[in-house]
């Protein structure tokens, strides 16, 4: 007699609100690809001009502005920036954070 076995597995996964979610692609666009992440870090406004592999990211201006404005030289570091003015702003993952 054959028996099976069935494993569940829990899947995690991250919601991102929409208003993020061109940061996100950009975030994970400099992830997957160093020479994109190098541009990103160096100069962010051409990282945002030229894209990525033909897709374009269509950043509110204030996030554009905010992007821009941060001086780093690492991914680890922009994204805890970007993070951090995001949740000071009292928007986290969508919802109101109250102090």
């Amino acid at each position: 007699m054959i028996t099976t076995q069935i494993l569940q597995t829990p899947i995690f996964t991250t919601v991102v609100p929409s208003d993020h979610m061109e940061l996100s692609r950009l975030l994970s666009a400099a992830v997957v690809n160093p020479q994109f992440k190098s541009l990103l870090l160096v100069d962010p406004e051409s990282a945002l001009e030229n894209g990525y592999l033909g897709e374009s990211f269509r950043l509110a201006d204030d996030q554009r502005a905010l992007l821009i404005s941060i001086r780093t030289d690492t991914l680890t570091d922009l994204a805890r920036q970007l993070s951090k003015v995001l949740v000071s702003d009292r928007v986290f993952c969508g919802f109101t954070v109250e102090h």
